[in-house]
């Protein structure tokens, strides 16, 4: 099964690309902005979420684009430069990334879209749940103005990729505006799997909009988990372990 917040491309030559991406709107320094951030704090965000998705799936970051409904100067620059600095902690360079601004009108509401192109090499696939894996949310869900660039509960790109790379850790999955229960039943889903709610643990409620990948999914073979409690810095807590009945909606 096909996860909603990924394409993916086959390619003559073997592997695959896998495109994310990511929209904001409403939230920056603008006169109409619902939410009041820096272009610089929007920009980091919103290029956040799929480089995230990118990197959790096991694929490589090769592009960025952003399309900034906004002019190019003073809001664009910060935008681009908030957008550049995140993508750098993907490896990203200035020369992949492009993108275009609003030169024609004046705007006064701020609106970003950011589109991620990465590469998964052939033999390799999309990281898939195992049955009796636990689900691990990673990082309190929020949303809005609850969104700090330096709170320290947050997941961060660095963090996506360390956790890649445990052989015991089966899938990530960035949590965003749906929040933890409809996350966790695609995570689910996509590996043909069910999900068997633990207890409802305070600060990770499973309704509430994770905003900007404020929260991270990872399914993990239960002998994982003190691992996973001694290297975590973050809040986190065990919110549904998966099982083989097959889920359906």
């Amino acid at each position: 099964m096909r996860r909603r917040d990924l394409s993916l491309v086959d390619l003559p030559g073997g592997g695959r690309l896998v495109i994310a991406c990511d929209a904001a709107g409403g939230v920056g320094p603008k006169p109409g902005d619902a939410v009041k951030a820096s272009g610089y704090v929007v920009g980091r965000f919103t290029a956040r979420v799929p480089l995230m998705e990118v990197l959790a799936a096991g694929a490589e970051p090769l592009h960025l684009v952003n399309t900034a409904c906004v002019e190019p100067e003073p809001t664009g620059r910060a935008i681009l430069q908030g957008i550049c600095d995140e993508a750098a902690l993907a490896g990203l360079t200035a020369g992949q990334i492009n993108g275009s601004f609003e030169k024609n009108l004046p705007t006064v509401q701020t609106g970003l879209g950011v589109t991620v192109v990465g590469y998964l090499s052939p033999g390799r696939h999309l990281r898939r749940a195992s049955p009796g894996d636990l689900v691990v949310a990673v990082g309190r869900p929020k949303v809005g103005p609850e969104v700090r660039p330096d709170d320290p509960e947050l997941p961060d790109l660095p963090l996506v990729r360390r956790l890649a790379a445990d052989p015991l850790v089966h899938d990530l999955l960035p949590v965003g505006s749906r929040g933890i229960g409809p996350e966790t039943v695609d995570l689910a889903s996509s590996a043909g799997l069910a999900v068997d709610w633990a207890p409802d643990e305070e600060g990770f409620p499973r309704g509430k909009s994770a905003g900007p990948a404020t929260c991270l999914l990872v399914a993990a073979a239960p002998r994982a988990l003190p691992g996973l409690a001694l290297s975590l810095t973050r809040p986190w807590a065990v919110v549904a372990q998966l099982s083989s009945q097959f889920y359906s909606s």
